[in-house]
């Protein structure tokens, strides 16, 4: 990522973790730093009964490099994993998939650069990993959200819940 954090959102844990360990995974890079407190969006809270969410707060030292321990230790045939990331965090996604191309199932993307993450998706997809873009901010005045819609947005949460059900 390009842009310098906010000290603000820099505070607190560089990971949030939620649900049962040997449940299906779903690491989120988050760049905008949800969870400081050390809990879960609440809109995310129900996920955790079917998937442990490893939230990785991008503004805080060291949360990708725990995003790409989680990914690096998974056990072959093991639990799947999945990885939601918005705006450009995305092409940390992308990278983290295409390093680890057997241990990820999904990548899901919301509001993702284009111009940085086409050719990166296309490499992925080619690899074997699923790249999807999820309901994300139109930038239209009704939406009232300009791009990337934030990870706990209740409409992020309803598309990546319907993507993983479909599953």
């Amino acid at each position: 990522m390009s842009a310098e954090p906010d000290p603000v959102r820099a505070e607190g844990p560089s990971v949030v973790t939620d649900g049962g360990n040997e449940a299906a995974k779903l690491v989120v890079l988050d760049p905008a730093g949800e969870g400081k407190n050390g809990e879960l969006p609440a809109t995310w809270r129900p996920l955790t009964a079917q998937r442990q969410v490893i939230w990785c707060r991008l503004p805080v030292d060291g949360a990708l490099t725990q995003a790409d321990d989680v990914v690096g230790d998974a056990e072959p045939g093991g639990p799947p994993i999945d990885v939601v990331a918005s705006g450009e965090a995305a092409g940390d996604a992308l990278r983290l998939a295409e390093r680890h191309p057997r241990a990820i199932g999904h990548v899901l993307l919301v509001d993702p650069v284009p111009d940085e993450t086409s050719e990166l998706a296309e490499r992925v997809r080619s690899a074997g990993t699923a790249v999807e873009v999820l309901p994300h901010s139109t930038g239209e005045p009704f939406n009232r959200i300009p791009p990337p819609l934030p990870l706990g947005h209740p409409d992020v949460v309803a598309g990546l819940t319907k993507i993983l059900e479909d599953v």
